[in-house]
């Protein structure tokens, strides 16, 4: 008898550490593509004779689309299904890099670089809206945490896989590669039966299941503090290196050792913070507590000029610290969410990355042209302490209905 109680329970479990493996390698995916055309920009500035202001402009149109159609894609996630939408989302991104590949020129660049955006939309309200259907409400944070993590690594690899594949196949090839691999998660998310999410349901009978507000006060306050969170951040990665170098006379290969230490401690922090959030319900002060200790951190780096090693040691806490927070963020926009528009909700939410993202490269970019080095680490604290503060008015209790 224990035996048949028990079987059900195994291949549940199964089947959500299956859902979890295919939705994260997917989310691999969408980091890896959003770094292949910058790693390939010295060859596409030599084969398409353009400059870097005409190579940036495509990342220009990669953000915007982005962040214009989050919001109409999660709409579509929960009235097709969130299943649907990422397997579209996935060859219509691997496409665009082998067209591109196919037909190398500047137009194709840009509608390459429009179609990237249009699937890079697609991700956060499919792959969020698949994980709260269907993961384990005990281990939620652990499962969100784990798909963060992916995306990092996805990011991390992408330089030398690019390089790789350059190396053994050129450019064009590495761009068809790049593309294919998206195809090939596609192929193996159908094989893996991911399962369906958010596709339109109706009561047992068969009347339509309520609409419910989606654009609420909750969703704009997270979808401000996305943005906040992306701009704490935005100015360290991009313009961290150039800070440290012009500003604190750091040499190049220290100012490169303190980021990497950042970057590897925010993924290991993304972890760590899974279990922080599967052990608590004041997600909004978990992010209010470690974005005060990190600003405190990132104030101490702007304002003092650490050697070598304390630097590395500190932008690593720092790091860390930001990673722990990712997780318990998306807690916060899981348990906002209303009934049966986890996608719209995601959708919603992640526009404030995107408007972050187009912002920071203007803002940091206009710090440095001031010969401000110091502000890419003060204007990041300022960012963070109007985190700490806007964090606990996004703590909402979960939907009892999200999972229905």
């Amino acid at each position: 008898m224990v035996d048949v109680l028990a079987a059900p329970q195994q291949g549940k479990a199964d089947s959500a550490l299956r859902t979890l493996t295919g939705i994260s390698i997917a989310h691999w995916v969408s980091h890896f593509h959003l770094l292949v055309l910058p790693m390939l920009f010295p060859f596409l500035k030599e084969k398409l004779g353009v400059g870097y202001v005409e190579l940036g402009f495509s990342l220009t149109a990669l953000a915007v689309v982005s962040g214009l159609t989050q919001a109409p894609t999660g709409y579509l996630v929960d009235h097709f299904g969130a299943r649907k939408i990422l397997l579209i989302g996935l060859t219509l991104g691997g496409c665009a890099l082998i067209l591109l590949g196919l037909h190398l020129s500047y137009f194709a660049l840009i509608a390459c670089a429009v179609l990237l955006g249009l699937a890079n939309s697609v991700y956060h309200p499919a792959d969020y809206a698949i994980l709260a259907e269907h993961m384990d409400e005990a281990r939620m944070g652990r499962a969100f945490s784990v798909h963060t993590f992916a995306g990092y690594l996805g990011g991390a690899v992408t330089p030398a896989i690019v390089a790789a594949l350059v190396t053994l196949w050129g450019g064009v090839g590495a761009l068809v590669a790049s593309g294919a691999i998206a195809i090939v998660v596609a192929v193996l998310l159908i094989a893996m039966g991911i399962p369906e999410a958010g596709a339109h349901k109706t009561k047992p009978g068969g009347e339509s299941a309520p609409k419910q507000a989606v654009i609420t006060p909750a969703l704009i306050t997270l979808t401000a503090l996305f943005m906040l969170l992306s701009l704490s951040v935005a100015g360290i990665n991009n313009f961290g290196v150039v800070a440290l170098m012009s500003g604190y006379g750091t040499s190049y290969s220290i100012a490169n050792v303190a980021l990497t230490a950042f970057l590897a401690a925010s993924a290991a922090g993304v972890l760590a913070g899974g279990f922080l959030a599967d052990h608590t319900e004041r997600h909004g002060y978990v992010a209010a507590a470690c974005f005060a200790a990190n600003a405190a951190i990132v104030l101490l780096i702007a304002l003092v000029t650490l050697p070598g090693w304390a630097l590395t040691a500190t932008m690593a806490i720092a790091g860390f610290l930001s990673g722990v927070i990712a997780p318990s963020r998306d807690m916060l926009v899981r348990n906002a969410a209303p009934a049966g528009a986890a996608g719209r909700a995601f959708g919603i939410v992640s526009t404030g990355f995107n408007l972050g993202g187009i912002v920071s490269p203007l803002l940091f970019g206009w710090i440095m042209d001031q010969s401000a080095p110091h502000w890419v680490f003060g204007a990041s604290v300022i960012f963070m302490v109007a985190t700490v503060v806007l964090s606990p008015f996004t703590e909402r209790k979960p939907a009892k209905a999200v999972r229905e």
